[in-house]
Formats: structure tokens, sequence, C-alpha cells
């Protein structure tokens, strides 16, 4: 059975499964505003701005996985909030937390000035968490920290928000049943939780957000109908789902997901 930590403030939390080098996750979960844009946000982000932001001291990771038409028809939960995004970015992040998230912002801030930015994009959620703890299915043998690192073939995320306005109770999160029931569906090869941190810009209070990333190793759409009943049983009146579907991992230059949707219509 895997321990949670409990998430401590502003210190971020020494997380049970993920060892002692990555202690936060920043999330992107980006919508595309203009629909014929998609070959050359993936272009921008995964030929430039995704090589740019690795080498910064205190980026361990960083990967950006899609909902693909395919993937949106099967969101389990689409909350109006998150219910426009296409696109879902991580980065793992070690310490020190506050000097990496202040490099990873000038860098971002750099690039912007030098005009290597997309603009035709949203961030309907954006920001860093702490990592709260991981685990890994027995089968696939390697640590629960390395399952990231791990080829994937996409993910599955979740998004919760504590139902209490105050979302102060830690406790809330120390839930290990909440990962090892989703380690034992076929093609989830490991689990990460992460709960949101304070960012400076009063956009997150402690303990009041979680989010959850299943690391696939099966066809994603697959695996998602299989997690229907575990998402079932994660049920709770102290927490809400406002978001829950499957992403596939970006494969460089693979980039016509949206060509169809964005094709004009025909005339009459």
């Amino acid at each position: 059975m895997v321990k949670l930590s409990s998430v401590q403030h502003p210190e971020p939390p020494t997380a049970s499964g993920t060892g002692d080098k990555i202690r936060i996750g920043f999330f992107s979960f980006t919508e595309i505003t203009d629909p014929g844009a998609h070959v050359a946000y993936n272009a921008w982000h995964q030929l430039d701005h995704l090589p740019e932001q690795l080498p910064v001291p205190g980026i361990a990771w960083g990967q950006r996985w899609v909902s693909t038409p395919a993937c949106r028809a099967l969101r389990a939960v689409d909350g109006e909030r998150l219910a426009p995004i296409h696109y879902v970015t991580l980065y793992l992040m070690t310490e020190p937390v506050t000097e990496t998230l202040r490099a990873f912002a000038a860098l971002a801030e750099e690039l912007h000035r030098q005009d290597r930015f997309f603009e035709a994009r949203r961030s309907r959620l954006s920001g860093p968490f702490d990592v709260l703890g991981a685990a890994a299915a027995p089968r696939v043998q390697v640590s629960a920290a390395a399952v990231p690192y791990r080829p994937n073939t996409g993910v599955y995320v979740m998004v919760e928000e504590a139902v209490s306005d105050d979302g102060g109770d830690a406790d809330l999160w120390r839930r290990p049943d909440d990962q090892q029931a989703l380690i034992t569906v076929d093609g989830v090869a490991g689990v990460w939780m992460f709960a949101a941190r304070e960012d400076g810009l009063g956009r997150w209070r402690p303990g009041r957000h979680r989010i959850t990333v299943c690391y696939l190793d099966g066809d994603p759409l697959r695996v998602a109908e299989a997690l229907w009943p575990v998402l079932e049983s994660r049920r709770r009146d102290d927490l809400r789902t406002v978001f829950a579907g499957p992403f596939e991992t970006v494969t460089p230059w693979h980039w016509d997901w949206f060509e169809e949707q964005a094709a004009p219509a025909p005339s009459a």
C-alpha cells in the first residue's frame, strides 16, 4: 500500500513513491483558439518551446499530450472550465522550487520578447502543483519515480476540487486506495498525484484542487473505457470531479488530428 504524504506549505512535501528528486509539477491545460492553427502550434511547442525549457536548471522532464476528437468523445467528466482544452503539458521540477519557477518564467518572457511565442492559445488551467505521491503497476517493474520517463501511449487525467470552500484539510488527499485502484486497470503503467500550491497570484489555495495523471502503455481509448468503473468508485461527498479524460502522446511531425475540423465547408 502506498502512503501519501500530506501537503505542506510553503515548503513542498516529500511525496511517497516519487523519490526525493521531483517536488512539483507545472501544468498547462491549453485551448487552441484558432481551429486552423494546430499544426503551427505543435511545430512551435515541440520544436522550439519545449526544447528551450528542458535545459532550464530544475526542470527534470516535460511532455505534452493531445485530446484528439476520439479522446474528447470519451471524456467521463467535461466541466465548463476545461471543456475547450486540446492539450495538457506537464513539467516536472526539482528543488530549489522557487528558483526553478523563476527561471522557467524568465525564459518564457525572454522567448516572448524574441517573438517566439504562440498567441492563438489560451491556458484554461496553469500553474505549479505539489507532488502528493505515486504508484507503479507491478507488471511494469520500474519504480513509481521512473514512470514519467518510461515511454507512454498517453495519459488519463482527472482534475478534482474540494467541495468545501476552505479546502484546507490535507487528509482529503491522503487516499492510497485512489492510486491502487487505478494501477490495477490494464494499460495503466503508473499514477502520479498532485495538489495545488499557492502560486503567488491567488489562483490556487493549498489543498483546494488535485490532479491525478495515469501514465498509459495501452490504447488510451480502450483504457478510458476500462477506467469508468474505477472513476465511479472514486466518487466522494468531499470531492467534485471537474474533468476526467484521455490524451494521446504527441508524436513529432504527426499533428493532423484536427485538420478535418479546420477544413472549410464545401461551397454549395
